[in-house]
C-alpha cells in the first residue's frame, strides 16, 4: 500500500468545531484509505466527539493543542502571540514535514498570515493568492485571489494566473485551461490602472492560455477556467456568488410550494432539480489552497460543515500526488530566473 497523505485538521477552527470538524475527518477516512487525519486542538474536547463514531483508529490521531484564535482577533499578533494555538501548532508540522497539508476552517486572517510566516512562501513568488473553485454552468472555474492580497500588483497576478493554470490542469484535470483577469468590459484598453497594466503581460506570458478579459456575468456560463484578479475584487464576486445561489435556492423553493398546482409540480421535478442545484454547491468542492506557500494550507468557509470538511481533506490527496508545488517551482519560478538573467544580460 502507497504511504498514507498526512492532513493536520483545525478542530477547533469555524462556527461548527469541534463537532462538524471531526465529523468531516471521520468521513473523509472512511472513505479513503490513503489518508491520514491528525486533529489538532483541545484534547478533551475532540475526544469526546470521536468517542461518538467507529472509524479506522490507523488513520485519526490526536494532537493537542490549548489555545484558540478567534475570528476577531488580529491575525498576525494571534499568530505570534498564540504559540499553542491549533492554527499554529498545525501549521507548524507542516513547516517541518511532519504533515503534508494543513485544513482550517477557522479565522481567514490567521490562517493567511500564518501560511506566509510559519510556512513560508516558495523562493521566487511574491505573493500566495487563496483560490476557491467555483461552480459555473460548465464545471468549475477557480478564482484567483479571493482574499489574500488586496493591494496587488500586476507581476503578483501574473504569477497567479501561472499558478491557477498548473492547479486546474494538474487537480481539476483541464487541458491548456483558459486564462481570463476580471475587467469592466472585454476591451483591451478598459479597466482600471491595475487591469490595464497587467492585460499586455499576460498576453506575452509564456504557457498560460491567456483568453483576455471577462465580464462578472460571463463567470457563471464558465467562460474561463482561471479567473485572475486581485483579492478585494475576488472577494466581492466569491461573496455576491454565495449569497444570491442561497437567495435563489430560497426564492424557487418558495415558489415551488406557493400552490397546490405548483407543490404537485415540485413533486415532479424534484430528482431534476436537485441535480441540477447540487452541481452549483460550492462545499462539493473543497476548500481553497493558500497557492505559493512551501506546504500545501487550504481554508474552508467559517461555516462548513462535514460535507466541506470532508472534501478539503480529500483534495490535499490530489495536490500532493501531481506534485503542484514541484510544478510551481518549475513551470514559475525557473521561468522567472530566466527573465532576470535576459535582464541583467542586457
Amino acid at each position: 500500500m502507497s504511504e498514507k497523505v498526512h492532513v493536520v485538521l483545525d478542530a477547533m477552527g469555524g462556527d461548527n468545531a469541534p463537532a462538524e470538524i471531526v465529523k468531516g475527518a471521520i468521513d473523509a477516512v472512511k472513505e479513503r484509505s490513503d489518508i491520514k487525519v491528525t486533529l489538532v486542538g483541545q484534547e478533551s474536547a475532540v475526544a469526546k466527539e470521536l468517542a461518538q463514531y467507529d472509524y479506522p483508529k490507523d488513520q485519526i490521531e490526536i494532537k493537542n493543542a490549548t489555545e484558540i484564535i478567534e475570528m476577531a482577533e488580529p491575525p498576525v499578533a494571534a499568530i505570534r502571540k498564540k504559540k499553542d494555538s491549533s492554527i499554529v501548532v498545525g501549521l507548524n508540522m507542516v513547516k517541518h514535514d511532519e504533515a503534508d497539508a494543513f485544513v482550517s476552517a477557522g479565522s481567514t486572517g490567521a490562517v493567511l498570515a500564518g501560511g506566509q510566516l510559519i510556512v513560508g512562501r516558495i523562493r521566487g513568488i511574491e505573493r500566495p493568492p487563496l483560490a476557491p473553485l467555483i461552480p459555473t454552468e460548465k464545471g468549475v472555474s477557480l478564482l484567483i485571489d479571493c482574499g489574500a492580497n488586496v493591494d496587488a500588483r500586476a507581476s503578483h497576478l501574473v504569477q497567479f494566473a501561472q499558478m491557477g493554470a498548473i492547479y486546474m490542469e494538474h487537480v481539476v484535470g483541464i487541458k491548456n485551461p483558459r486564462v481570463a483577469i476580471v475587467n469592466i468590459g472585454a476591451e483591451e484598453e478598459k479597466g482600471n490602472a491595475l487591469v490595464k497594466e497587467t492585460f499586455p503581460l499576460l498576453k506575452k506570458c509564456p504557457g498560460i492560455n491567456f483568453i483576455g478579459s471577462i465580464e462578472a456575468r460571463e463567470i457563471p456560463h464558465g467562460a474561463a477556467d482561471v479567473i485572475v484578479c486581485e483579492a478585494f475584487v475576488g472577494n466581492v464576486i466569491l461573496k455576491l456568488y454565495e449569497g444570491l445561489a442561497g437567495t435563489l435556492i430560497g426564492v424557487i423553493k418558495k415558489g415551488l410550494t406557493s400552490t397546490v398546482t405548483s407543490t404537485i409540480g415540485a413533486a415532479l421535478a424534484k430528482p431534476a432539480l436537485k441535480k441540477t442545484l447540487k452541481s452549483f454547491d460550492a462545499t462539493a468542492y473543497g476548500g481553497a489552497p493558500l497557492l505559493g506557500c512551501k506546504g500545501l494550507v487550504v481554508k474552508t468557509h467559517g461555516s462548513a460543515k462535514a460535507i466541506e470538511v470532508k472534501n478539503s481533506i480529500i483534495q490535499c490527496v490530489t495536490f500532493k500526488e501531481q506534485a503542484i508545488n514541484d510544478k510551481i517551482k518549475e513551470n514559475i519560478v525557473a521561468q522567472g530566473s530566466d527573465e532576470e538573467n535576459k535582464n541583467k544580460e542586457s
